[in-house]
């Protein structure tokens, strides 16, 4: 019996992969930086980890975990966001 392959090749099935991809990467992104602050000792209060779960922009998240590393409070992430 043979089986019909051909959705795995198509543009539809690659857009879905990419979409999928980009979530995990997105994913990711916030648990690296939800790491880091707790590694450090940082409490993150419910509105902030919610903040950088829901964001799916995986160059802001980068910067959010770059700023992560040095930040005295979670809040901080976002300074220059909420500035501009």
């Amino acid at each position: 019996m043979a089986v019909d392959l051909s959705f795995y090749k198509s543009y539809l099935s690659e857009e879905i992969r990419d979409e999928g991809r980009t979530e995990g990467r997105a994913q990711r992104g916030a648990e690296d930086i939800l790491l880091v602050l707790e590694t450090r000792g940082i409490d993150v209060p419910d509105d902030i980890r919610g903040r950088i779960t829901a964001c799916d922009d995986p160059e802001l998240l980068r910067r959010w975990l770059a700023r992560a590393v040095t930040v005295p409070s979670a809040r901080e992430i976002f300074a220059q966001e909420d500035d501009g």
